[in-house]
């Protein structure tokens, strides 16, 4: 059906086709999985929850654990006080978390619960702890939910005690558990110590040990969220995702922030480095330099095999940002630019990107959906799409070589295990891109001309 996408491209305001995201009660949920032994909760109907625990368990290829206020009728026209109220008691009486992480939905945002209130007027076990954000799905997106989650974990328990406590904070912004190992290596090599919040590593990722838990042992610890307020300096990686907790931190809790690019390819993986130097003054390890020279020589390497091939990038606004910085460094033209996610401040950022490199003729759009993308293509080709597994019906509608990167990608293993941030993570993706743009010369390449050597 795909092959049917019409060429003729109106402008679209209040109908998105096939759409570049999904919606916030996702991100709160992930954010919420970042913290350990904290069981998200959905306000709002069974349903919503099953399709969000769906999504994440699918990409991750882990079970996202997650409850529900299961409304019904009664609960949709009365209100959900009783709903939360039973489903806290019965979350801690059989789960046993340390935190219930609430988050609304578009039934619970609609009739206009005050869980403020209900939360205040609970009778919680001693010890235990109940926070929540607003995350309606008619706004925003994943990315909305995940920010807007961080910030009620801290409204609810970060404090500022006075007392410094010589560590950096590090907001990671919506990235995999492999891109949380990898910035907190690079940090733990440059001998910053820091509190990184959230972290899913240890959670979506971890092993198998033949048993199973609910809560596996990983995340960022309550004591480590409450101590944000204490930290000396925040990190705050990705402009769009970690933009508002970071000005959060820094009004309320008066802690100094340094926003930065998702670090993806070697100028934003360079500047998260040099913040982290910045605040060790320590040396760069020789570590980092050599890891940060094979970078260098593979662009070389490769220069010849991408320099001048148009791509469409797509997904999650920081992800995307990052790729388009990486592709630029190979010479490929970012043709076309996009996510789902409406923040104008995506835009901006691709187009100093662009302008940097004085690179012209390039579409970059935000609140955009795939329809959309498939249309512009059908317009003027590229020669490379990455982005999500949503884009394989565009791939193959249009026999472009497909990269699967950011979220969510269901139907390839191993993504969530392996890094795009760091210079680690730019090789990885190097080989994906110039794999693919080879593969692609060798299958259309005459008998005669197939190489073995490039």
């Amino acid at each position: 059906m795909l092959d049917l996408t019409t060429s003729n491209v109106m402008e679209r305001t209040a109908l998105r086709v096939n759409p570049c995201k999904t919606c916030q009660p996702v991100g709160a949920m992930y954010a919420a999985l970042g913290v350990a032994n904290c069981m998200p909760h959905s306000h709002g109907s069974q349903g919503c929850c099953s399709y969000h625990r769906t999504v994440l368990s699918r990409h991750f290829k882990e079970p996202a654990v997650a409850s529900s206020s299961s409304f019904t009728e009664g609960a949709s026209v009365f209100g959900g006080r009783s709903n939360i109220n039973t489903a806290v008691k019965n979350v801690f009486d059989m789960y046993d978390p340390d935190i219930i992480a609430v988050h609304t939905t578009c039934l619970s945002e609609t009739i206009g619960d005050d869980l403020t209130s209900y939360i205040m007027d609970m009778d919680l076990p001693e010890g235990k702890t109940v926070v929540h954000c607003n995350t309606p799905s008619y706004v925003g997106s994943h990315i909305n939910g995940f920010f807007n989650m961080m910030m009620g974990f801290m409204n609810y328990l970060t404090k500022k005690t006075g007392t410094p406590n010589g560590k950096a904070a590090i907001f990671p912004g919506w990235v995999n558990p492999g891109d949380i190992r990898e910035l907190k290596r690079i940090a733990t090599l440059m001998g910053v110590p820091y509190v990184m919040f959230p972290d899913q590593s240890g959670v979506l990722d971890a092993p198998m040990t033949g048993k199973y838990e609910y809560f596996t042992g990983g995340g960022t610890t309550l004591p480590e969220i409450a101590s944000l307020g204490d930290t000396e300096q925040l990190i705050a990686l990705g402009e769009i995702t970690s933009g508002e907790p970071a000005e959060l931190l820094q009004k309320k809790w008066k802690v100094p922030h340094t926003l930065l690019p998702m670090p993806v390819g070697i100028a934003y993986t360079d500047a998260y480095v040099m913040a982290l130097q910045k605040f060790s003054k320590k040396e760069v390890p020789e570590e980092l330099e050599e890891q940060r020279g094979q970078l260098v020589d593979l662009l070389l390497d490769s220069h010849p095999y991408t320099h001048g091939k148009k791509a469409a990038i797509f997904g999650d606004p920081d992800v995307v940002i990052g790729l388009t910085s990486l592709c630029l460094e190979l010479g490929i033209v970012p043709k076309y630019v996009i996510t789902g996610t409406p923040k104008d401040e995506f835009t901006r950022r691709v187009n100093a990107l662009l302008e940097k490199y004085n690179v012209e003729g390039c579409t970059v759009k935000a609140n955009a959906d795939l329809f959309e993308l498939h249309q512009w293509i059908k317009n003027e080709p590229v020669e490379l799409l990455i982005g999500s597994t949503y884009g394989k019906q565009i791939a193959k509608a249009e026999d472009i070589p497909f990269i699967r990167a950011g979220f969510p990608v269901l139907d390839r293993y191993a993504g969530p295990l392996m890094p795009v941030v760091g210079y680690a993570g730019a090789i990885r993706m190097v080989e994906k891109i110039c794999d693919a743009l080879m593969d692609r010369q060798d299958r259309d390449a005459a008998d005669e001309d197939l190489e073995i050597v490039m």
